[in-house]
């Protein structure tokens, strides 16, 4: 028998919590090009580092499954070995917000951006691994009760590709083969070290479809029924701001309330 796929929308930390990149914030690995003026931060995005709740709402209203939200490694631990207490704390009750609404919720680990201590070429670091394995571990251990699912990377092909061989993302290289194979691999090996995990394997989502909203309905609708699917990810539940935004976003705030911004058509297909 074919188990329907659960269909989440995304939320990705960096582009729309805001509170990043600037003097006094949790530094990302996006921090030293900003800061040479390669291109503009997040700034304030969306504030939802204070406004979750508010969205989080119109989402149980939609009728939807559920969110996949990003919870950012750079705020969590902003320097190496230090935790921030208060940003754990306030993950938490934004997930226990999230499952309050009936919304299930798979959080990712790594999603474009990773802290700065890391350093531009992490996936091509060895020291980095077990730092990246001790992060999946805390974040398992503290909120596994709360999510219904963990994804390791949310596009780890695209932190290759755009970070050796396109040059549009850290380490901004181009054509650099080798170690894009390099840190392919590594990532790979990080996601096989992370199945293994008896704390962190259980909760993997492990097989995942990932759509744009402009995706045809009756393409998200098919793929919901296919077999072997865990989840469906549609990017994105808001468009956010800075280098990782996206094109668009599901919901809009307009004169300090959230609301809907997608065809009839489209909003079917997700519930």
């Amino acid at each position: 028998m074919t188990t329907r796929a659960r269909l989440l929308l995304t939320i990705e930390g960096y582009s729309v919590e805001g509170g990043f990149d600037r003097a006094g914030e949790p530094m990302t690995c996006y921090a030293p090009t900003i800061a040479l003026g390669r291109h503009g931060g997040p700034g304030s995005a969306d504030d939802l580092w204070r406004d979750y709740e508010d969205v989080l709402d119109v989402v149980a209203d939609l009728g939807v499954d559920g969110v996949r939200l990003t919870l950012e490694w750079a705020r969590i631990e902003p320097k190496a070995g230090t935790l921030d207490e208060a940003a754990l704390e306030r993950y938490g009750a934004v997930l226990a917000h999230a499952r309050s609404r009936g919304l299930e919720v798979t959080v990712v680990l790594v999603d474009a951006v990773w802290p700065s201590w890391l350093g531009q070429e992490a996936w091509l670091l060895p020291w980095v691994v077990p730092h990246v394995l001790d992060h999946a571990r805390r974040v398992t251990e503290r909120f596994g009760d709360l999510v219904t699912g963990v994804v390791a990377f949310a596009q780890p092909q695209a932190l290759v590709t755009n970070g050796f061989l396109r040059a549009c993302g850290p380490p901004w290289r181009k054509n650099a083969k080798k170690d894009a194979n390099f840190a392919h691999a590594q990532i790979a090996a990080i996601q096989a070290a992370l199945r293994a995990d008896t704390t962190v394997g259980p909760r993997l989502v492990t097989t995942s479809v990932t759509f744009d909203l402009d995706v045809a309905p009756d393409v998200l609708l098919d793929a919901r029924e296919r077999d072997g699917v865990e989840e469906i990810h549609v990017r994105s539940l808001l468009r956010g701001s800075g280098p990782t935004s996206c094109a668009t976003g599901l919901l809009v705030r307009r004169d300090g309330r959230w609301g809907v911004q997608a065809p009839e058509e489209l909003l079917v297909a997700l519930r």
